[in-house]
């Protein structure tokens, strides 16, 4: 079972995973990756070099998205257009995050650079995010879980997001 993140001497971080946690994670960040792919962008050749939208991106209907692309604005001519400006940057990042970490996880000693580690930590907090979204977790979680039966066929998941709250904090801490 994983002991979490520690401090590694460098500045790095170091976890050990089972093979199982590392089948977890990959499954997960994978899901993720799939859901920040590239949005649309504009026609103009510049627009679409730049990443710039079409000026006419609606707030997510999926609820996942609107966690995981909040509207910056409450008027939505506004928040379309801060979308059309930085959601291509927003993803592209995710999207380098995501596979930082399916880069480097794996069954084991785990060694992150600080970046790495970096990384982890954003893309650990849009896996939570899309999890938590979907499960419609609330402050109470861990008391929810605490009372669910594990004949519940919600229970792997989330004692599988409880999970992911301990690795983020664990990496947390050891950046800190």
């Amino acid at each position: 079972m994983n002991s979490g993140f520690s401090t590694r001497d460098g500045g790095g971080v170091i976890a050990e995973f089972e093979a199982a946690e590392v089948s977890v994670l990959r499954s997960l960040v994978s899901l993720v990756l799939g859901l920040v792919a590239p949005g649309e962008t504009g026609d103009d050749p510049l627009e679409r070099a730049l990443g710039i939208g079409t000026g006419t991106e609606p707030a997510p209907s999926d609820p996942v998205l609107a966690r995981l692309f909040p509207s910056a604005y409450q008027d939505e001519q506004e928040a379309a257009e801060f979308r059309r400006y930085t959601e291509a940057t927003l993803r592209d990042g995710k999207r380098a995050d995501a596979q930082a970490m399916l880069d480097s996880a794996r069954p084991g000693r785990v060694e992150l650079t600080p970046e790495q580690a970096q990384a982890w930590l954003r893309s650990l907090n849009d896996v939570r995010l899309t999890l938590g979204t979907r499960l419609e977790v609330t402050e109470e979680v861990h008391d929810e879980i605490a009372m669910m039966s594990e004949d519940d066929p919600r229970y792997p998941a989330y004692v599988t997001y409880d999970w992911l709250t301990y690795l983020q904090d664990t990496l947390v801490r050891a950046l800190w």
